[in-house]
């Protein structure tokens, strides 16, 4: 049985769906009620299908390309680690990737779905919390089901997200994209610790 609170807190550091209202307002600022409710839901089905493939095929990935996982483990905490800090010191996600919209056209896939909801840091989350050695069948059903109710979060919350926006405002977006940075880079650093204490046998 795996720890739901732990393990949804994670996906929500590394999805971190507040921190997707503001791309969302600008990815459909020319659309319609109907318009950002169709986008809202294509996106986070696009996200979906993109983190179950990372549940489901990215350990295989790994093996077919002769990648320990603990390796991977090692690499994945350390890329966390950097994602985690660039939300804690750079600029923030809203922030970031606000400018994509500007510079891409205005789809639901770039950059709602990927990289905002689906982000690098989601992707190895997935993996990570799903390793065939350390997590039976069920376990990885329920970290999926974990991962799905922090997207479907994520949905309710671009449904809403006028109301989001005027609530805590871009700035509120930007300190709690910061401070689940801070939770993900203590994440982060566990699963390095743990991928050096199984590739070295400690």
């Amino acid at each position: 049985m795996i720890d739901f609170v732990a393990t949804f807190v994670v996906f929500f550091a590394v999805v971190d769906p507040i921190g997707t209202v503001p791309v969302f307002i600008a990815v459909t600022s020319h659309f319609d009620k109907d318009g950002r409710k169709r986008i809202a839901l294509i996106a986070s089905l696009v996200a979906a299908a993109v983190l179950l493939f990372f549940v489901v095929a990215g350990e295989y990935i790994l093996i077919a390309m002769s990648i320990p996982l603990p390796a991977f483990q090692i690499a994945g905490g350390i890329v966390l680690f950097i994602f985690a800090l660039t939300m804690i010191f750079g600029e923030s996600k809203p922030d970031e990737e606000v400018k994509l919209v500007h510079s891409h056209r205005e789809t639901a896939v770039f950059p709602l779905a990927v990289p905002s909801i689906a982000s690098p840091g989601a992707m190895l989350a997935a993996v990570l919390l799903t390793e065939n050695n350390r997590f039976s069948a069920w376990e990885q059903v329920q970290t999926a089901s974990m991962m799905l109710a922090v997207l479907f979060v994520t949905y309710l919350l671009m449904l809403i997200a006028g109301h989001v926006n005027r609530l805590i405002g871009s700035s509120g977006a930007s300190v709690v994209s910061r401070v689940m940075g801070l939770i993900l880079a203590s994440v982060a650093t566990s699963n390095t610790l743990a991928g050096i204490k199984l590739y070295f046998g400690l």
